[in-house]
């Protein structure tokens, strides 16, 4: 679309000039709409389970401090100042703010000084030896160009530096986000991994002294040496599992290390008490993902700087005119140079126009609105691929929840088999292979408990990230 403001000048100026003004104003190319994208009234997996919350919950600083545990706080404050993925993203934003400072310094004149001196013989001749008139020759003058924005070109390249500068706002949150959901899962996988080395080593304990007990009940006769070689197995094969526990959190440390910019091998996290806090996270409704979420924030964003590159592309099918003026002096001694006689000045206007391209412009602005097209995907697609993240979310917090639950029966229950069944052995009702089951089966329900206390944990933390964290869109610059 092309859209004009007229213009009344004064009839003294030159027909160039003001057909130049005239056009000042005018901008071809299309005015930017965010796209449409899918409309949802409520998320289907949230359903009543969510508890009331302040609706500003996830609006009141650092997320993770919704978990009350004062080591995730240290560590995630570090992830902003420390992690080298965010200071990447960092000096991506800081390059993206000096891009649109260029664009916006096109929009005015270029002012220059220029000087200079010479010396010259002229008059002479080298036949007849005779010696030419030699001279000075000083010159300075300051001039100016200027390119109106008769197109809004120069307009629309500034306004599509400034979308792109918050669209890498948008990165840098996203890459804040992703690093500190990244922690704050690996955090919790470690917590997990400590509680289940020390859930494996009280068992290690207990199997411990049933190789005791069926070495002594070998000794004296009673069972047959195949209960004593169970009991080593089972015990050996525990052990086994605690070294893998071992390996599996050190892996974890590593990874926190980096995360905060450290070094593994300066970087140690002690073993704590766990206590698997699971906070209840207010959900909202779909319209407000759309400006928490800066992934689709950036998406949004970029839309706007295609759309403001079919402007750019389009003016090319307009003529150029660019003003231009100076002002000097020369004289053949410095002390000349500011006397009124030897100044000269010039004003000028010049205007260009391709009358054939072989198509070259078309072409461009053909490729600019594809490139529309593709950002406009991309954007409803990251709109529909962070509608399923919630929903995913949604639907593995409601589960987990009562899978907790009958895991935590199930754990309890094992316990007792494993404790009635062991008496039973003792008093030498049943062999031992009942007892290697039952303590098979309690060991795998009480690590399964822990695993399901995990999960909630490291789900909610998916859930904050797919409902963008503390972030708003109303933060970009």
């Amino acid at each position: 679309m092309t859209s004009c403001l007229p213009l009344r000048l004064p009839r003294h100026l030159l027909a160039p000039l003001a057909l130049a003004l005239l056009a000042a104003g005018c901008a071809v190319g299309p005015d930017y709409q965010r796209p449409a994208t899918a409309e949802v009234a409520a998320f289907k997996e949230s359903g009543d389970w969510v508890i009331a919350a302040p609706a500003d919950m996830l609006d009141r600083g650092p997320w993770w401090t919704l978990f009350g545990d004062p080591v995730l706080n240290e560590l995630a404050a570090r992830v902003e100042v420390s992690n080298q993925n965010v200071a990447i993203a960092v000096a991506s934003y800081a390059q993206a703010r000096a891009l649109v400072r260029e664009q916006r310094a096109s929009l005015f004149p270029l002012v220059t000084l220029n000087g200079g001196a010479s010396r010259a013989r002229s008059g002479g001749n080298t036949s007849t030896g005779t010696t030419g008139r030699v001279g000075n020759n000083y010159q300075l003058s300051i001039g100016g160009s200027w390119e109106p924005d008769v197109w809004n070109r120069l307009g629309r390249a500034v306004d599509a530096a400034s979308a792109g500068a918050q669209a890498s706002a948008a990165d840098l949150a996203s890459a804040k986000l992703s690093a500190q959901g990244e922690l704050a899962a690996n955090y919790f996988a470690l917590r997990q991994t400590d509680a289940q080395k020390g859930l494996l080593e009280r068992t290690l304990e207990g199997f411990q002294r049933s190789v005791e007990i069926t070495q002594n009940r070998y000794t004296a006769g009673i069972v047959a040496k195949t209960d004593v070689l169970q009991a080593q197995t089972q015990l050996a094969n525990a052990q086994a599992d605690n070294a893998g526990l071992v390996r599996q959190r050190a892996q974890l440390e590593h990874a926190i290390a980096v995360l905060v910019g450290e070094a593994p091998g300066n970087f140690s996290l002690p073993p704590v008490a766990w206590n698997p806090s699971v906070p209840d996270i207010p959900v909202g409704v779909p319209s407000t993902l759309l400006q928490r979420r800066p992934d689709i924030a950036a998406a949004e964003r970029r839309v706007a700087t295609a759309n403001e590159q079919i402007g750019i592309a389009k003016s090319a099918y307009y003529p150029n005119i660019s003003l231009s003026a100076s002002a000097g002096t020369g004289a053949s001694r410095v002390a000349d140079l500011f006397s009124a006689p030897s100044l000269i000045w010039s004003l000028g206007l010049s205007a260009a126009q391709v009358l054939f391209d072989a198509g070259t412009t078309r072409a461009r602005v053909d490729g600019a609105t594809a490139s529309y097209d593709q950002a406009v995907a991309r954007y409803r697609q990251t709109v529909l691929v962070a509608f399923q993240d919630v929903e995913d979310q949604l639907a593995a917090t409601r589960v987990l929840r009562v899978q907790q639950e009958l895991r935590r029966q199930a754990s309890e229950a094992a316990d007792q088999v494993e404790q009635q069944v062991l008496n039973r052995y003792r008093a030498g009702q049943v062999g031992y292979t009942e007892v290697i089951a039952a303590q098979a089966t309690a060991l795998s329900a009480r690590r399964a408990l822990v695993q399901a206390m995990a999960d909630r944990q490291t789900t909610a933390v998916a859930l904050i990230q797919s409902l963008g964290g503390g972030w708003q869109a109303a933060q970009q610059p």
